[in-house]
């Protein structure tokens, strides 16, 4: 069902792809994720497209492809 709301307002499909990871990471991970009232999955997102557009800036390749989207609320301490 979301696939087709996704495609029907234009929207490419989301990759779906098996992660493994640490208990502890995870753990770690999903503490953080409650702090900010996001899931799990929303949260990896999350820092996934920080590290990307941080990456971005650092070789000057911000105007290259498509930009990460903009977080919705900065990283703590930032």
């Amino acid at each position: 069902m979301r696939a087709r709301v996704r495609a029907s307002i234009g929207m490419k499909p989301r990759k779906s792809f098996l992660l493994r990871m640490s208990p502890e990471l995870y753990e770690a991970l999903e503490s953080w994720a409650q702090h900010e009232f996001r899931s799990v999955n929303a949260q990896i997102e999350f820092v996934l497209k920080e590290a990307v557009a941080r990456r971005r800036r650092a070789v000057g390749q911000e105007s290259e492809g498509p930009p990460a989207d903009k977080p919705d609320r900065p990283l703590a301490g930032t």
